[in-house]
């Protein structure tokens, strides 16, 4: 009897991330290569292909020369990171995701407002720490909160008080925060800058992982909104396995199982995803 593999529609790349993996592409191929301040996304098997093409991260060695070329990941960065590679005349490419462009000019608003600034997101995350940047530089002040007991213990005394996300945040801790915050303040702004792409894949998972009597979650181990979609579809069904790549597949997961729900993070190629699915099939033939 042949297993039902369902693949969640909107599973893999988001736009954001097609954008800053195109522009790494297309400046190894055409500059003949580059740096990425860091990761340009969450995803190994992608870096190792853009390190084949001679795009390479910037590391505590590296000495950049006038003319170099410089990427800004999709996570984004404080703007003084930016601003300290033009002034050394290197070329500069923004492959910031726009969403998370849009969390920068929301900070900003706010600070402009008067508002005391509370991230909802991951300490020491790299986009977190772009926000952060944005928030310093407008001269503001703000706090990043990542789970509900820090809220109760950290939510300083404030009568204004502003709410953004980092965009791949888990909607259901925001909404829960902002509830919080607000029965706590007088005056509250709220922009929801979780994104479309990591809201989409939230709900998919949270309509598939029932159904199905094994969910695969697909994407980098440090990748956080894949790491959310797996912590998401393990409250749902226990038999959740958050895996990179095809080989890290097992066997014994698929003893009696029926239906396999297949569903990605935002930085997962395509490849990597329909390299897991024909796995599946060979395991379960």
């Amino acid at each position: 009897m042949s297993v039902d593999i369902k693949l969640a529609e909107s599973a893999g790349f988001c736009f954001g991330v097609k954008i800053a993996v195109d522009s790494a592409i297309k400046a190894g191929k055409e500059l003949g290569g580059a740096y990425t301040n860091g990761p340009i996304i969450h995803n190994k098997q992608v870096v190792q292909f853009l390190e084949s093409l001679n795009v390479k991260q910037l590391d505590e060695n590296t000495e950049l020369k006038s003319g170099d070329t410089v990427i800004i990941r999709s996570h984004g960065v404080p703007p003084e990171v930016e601003r300290d590679l033009r002034s050394k005349n290197i070329n500069v490419i923004d492959a910031t995701c726009p969403f998370v462009k849009k969390v920068h000019e929301k900070v900003r608003q706010l600070v402009n407002e008067g508002y005391y600034v509370v991230i909802i997101g991951e300490k020491g995350h790299p986009e977190v720490i772009g926000i952060l940047g944005h928030l310093r530089d407008a001269g503001g002040k703000g706090i990043v909160i990542q789970n509900m007991e820090e809220l109760y213990k950290n939510l300083p005394k404030r009568n204004k008080v502003g709410i953004v996300a980092q965009t791949t945040q888990n909607e259901d801790f925001f909404e829960k925060a902002v509830g919080y915050i607000a029965s706590n303040v007088e005056e509250l702004k709220v922009f929801n800058t979780i994104c479309d792409a990591t809201s989409v894949r939230q709900e998919e998972v949270k309509k598939l992982a029932p159904t199905v009597d094994i969910m695969i979650i697909i994407g980098g181990k440090h990748s956080g909104n894949t790491n959310r979609l797996a912590q998401i579809s393990r409250s749902l069904n226990p038999n959740t396995y958050h895996i990179e790549k095809a080989d890290e597949l097992k066997e014994e997961w698929f003893e009696n199982v029926k239906s396999v729900g297949i569903s990605a993070g935002a930085s997962t190629p395509d490849w990597i995803i329909k390299e897991v699915v024909e796995k599946i099939k060979e395991i379960t033939s």
